[in-house]
């Protein structure tokens, strides 16, 4: 299980990602008014290679434990029309649909965390890098 515990210790580290990028996108691309020694157009290259690999990994990691916890879910569901008085298969059923619902408002959060990544990226990298037509 890619998510240790449910408790999503995994995506908490896996989003310092951004923030580390976020930073670096504040502190190393020059402003307009303030274009420095560094070369902007690499940097924003690599910074929109790093963000879009952060993205993409985490999605496909939530997206397999909404898969994997699905199909626990099916089959305890399944095992419960069979044993309607079975009190422990219940308990377990609700335990994995709350784990469940925990899993898919992680996709809400990663659309909010990206979507910050991306406003700040564009801020400073709209005049310095022009990304591949797909984002």
């Amino acid at each position: 299980e890619a998510l240790p515990g449910g408790d999503g210790e995994l995506l908490r580290v896996m989003r310092t990602i951004d923030d580390r990028i976020v930073h670096e996108l504040n502190t190393t691309i020059p402003t307009a008014s303030f274009v420095g020694k560094i070369d902007a157009s690499q940097t924003c290259k690599e910074l929109y290679q790093s963000l879009m690999d952060a993205h993409t990994s985490r999605e496909r990691i939530i997206k397999n434990c909404i898969a994997q916890t699905s199909s626990v879910v099916k089959t305890l569901r399944e095992e419960r029309e069979k044993a309607q008085d079975d009190v422990a298969l219940l308990k377990q059923l609700r335990k994995e649909q709350t784990k469940l619902k925990l899993m898919q408002s992680e996709l809400n959060v990663e659309e909010v965390v990206n979507d910050r990544s991306w406003k700040v990226f564009n801020e400073r990298c709209r005049i310095h890098y022009k990304p591949p037509k797909s984002q």
